[in-house]
């Protein structure tokens, strides 16, 4: 597996590279936010060819531009490797945007490196994987996903959402009708087992909504009251 290390402080980026490297994987390390961009786009584009796995370790506090902003720009371009944001900001406002722009799990520094690879396990069970013999498109009604190209449309007409509404609207599809559990959600699209933002989950399911069961379009998005949340198209008994 390929693990790509954004990081400007040479002691943390050598302790990473030296103990990732000694458990057998294949490590970069940019130390600017402008060299971790190009690194990612290469890389997503060798993983994308040889269905390979991938985890960017990204920090926050760069020379040349801030984590937050080489996360937006990598996830606009279309780069959907997962990311661990390291940082020495702990705050709960800092983990918020770092996950509202795209990020997928938050380790706070100082680290052990232990979790650092538990959280690396956890993140490449979702890095990128072939769709050889899944379906490109999803569909449930008048919605419809392009997996290849990440875009959806309802009724023809095209609705932009961010990485991880994408992430959150995949799964939902994936098995439509099937109840998610807010802490499987969690697991699945924030790679984490329990919720460090209280309703994360809920606020995501609201976006979705908002942008998705538009007045005059069928409901899709539905909630089951302290179990969870299932998309389906249910026929009007009326």
């Amino acid at each position: 597996m390929n693990i790509l290390i954004i990081e400007d402080d040479a002691r943390v980026g050598s302790f990473l590279e030296r103990g990732l490297k000694a458990e057998g994987y294949r490590v970069q390390w940019a130390k600017t936010g402008g060299e971790g961009i190009a690194l990612a786009r290469s890389m997503m584009d060798q993983i994308s060819v040889a269905s390979d796995k991938a985890v960017i370790l990204l920090d926050v506090m760069l020379p040349d531009q801030n984590g937050f902003t080489v996360c937006q720009t990598l996830r606009s371009g279309g780069v959907h490797i997962p990311i661990l944001m390291l940082t020495a900001l702990s705050s709960l406002e800092d983990r918020v945007n770092g996950l509202r722009l795209g990020a997928d799990d938050y380790l706070p520094k100082p680290f052990a490196f232990e979790e650092v690879l538990a959280r690396i396990e956890v993140l490449a069970r979702r890095s990128i994987q072939p769709r050889l013999e899944t379906k490109s498109v999803l569909a449930v009604d008048d919605l419809e996903m392009d997996l290849e190209k990440m875009r959806v449309t309802r009724g023809g007409n095209p609705i932009e959402l961010t990485a991880k509404e994408l992430a959150l609207l995949e799964l939902l599809m994936s098995a439509p009708g099937r109840l998610f559990s807010r802490e499987r959600i969690l697991a699945n699209v924030w790679g984490v087992n329990e919720d460090p933002l209280t309703n994360v989950v809920d606020v995501y399911i609201r976006r979705l909504r908002n942008k998705i069961d538009l007045e005059g379009f069928t409901p899709l998005i539905h909630t089951q009251r302290g179990l969870g949340y299932r998309l389906e198209s249910i026929p009007d008994k009326s």
